[in-house]
């Protein structure tokens, strides 16, 4: 099993992520516990990622973890725990034993995927693209992106900033009120 591998590999993992999307895209919108629900978008998010990367797109991939994965999810949670909207006993979404065995499958499977991994990672010998003329200038290859988002958009950049604060704001004040 040489480079033929890599086609056929790359193609089942693209269908793969891209199902596992969808599947965690439905389980998402299907929960009833708004913290399930954001652990599932969470899901969600890594999938993409994984795709972005897959088609080239390392710094949309990284970005979709960091932002939306990371930042983005902490907000929410974070406003959710803040509303007590969450009630322990629906923080579970595996109930009953069709749950359990279609966990113990998803693993099954990632662990089928590691061992193919492993097994062919030194048959591959994958290239490693040159690094393009604009990477050396000044900022690398962040330049490009940063240069027009911290100069153009700008305004919108802060102003998305001080809505997301705002939002913050409100669900503090929702909180209280409560109380």
């Amino acid at each position: 099993m040489g480079n033929e591998f890599y086609p056929l590999f790359y193609s089942f993992n693209f269908y793969l992520f891209g199902l596992l999307a969808l599947a965690s895209a439905i389980a998402f919108v299907t929960r009833k516990s708004p913290v399930a629900a954001a652990m599932w978008l969470v899901v969600t998010m890594f999938c993409l990622s994984a795709l972005f990367i897959m088609l080239d797109a390392q710094f949309v991939g990284v970005m979709q973890v960091l932002v939306y994965a990371g930042a983005i999810m902490v907000v929410f949670l974070f406003v959710v725990m803040l509303l007590n909207l969450g009630h322990p006993g629906e923080l579970s979404d595996f109930r009953g034993k069709w749950g359990r065995i279609a966990a113990g499958f998803v693993g099954l499977a990632l662990v089928a995927e590691i061992m193919a991994l492993s097994r062919n990672a030194f048959d591959l010998r994958l290239t490693v693209p040159p690094v393009p003329q604009s990477a050396s200038g000044p900022g690398g290859i962040i330049g490009p992106i940063a240069a027009p988002l911290f100069r153009e958009y700008l305004l919108a950049f802060e102003l998305t900033s001080v809505l997301l604060l705002a939002a913050i704001v409100g669900a503090v004040v929702l909180a209280r009120k409560r109380s």
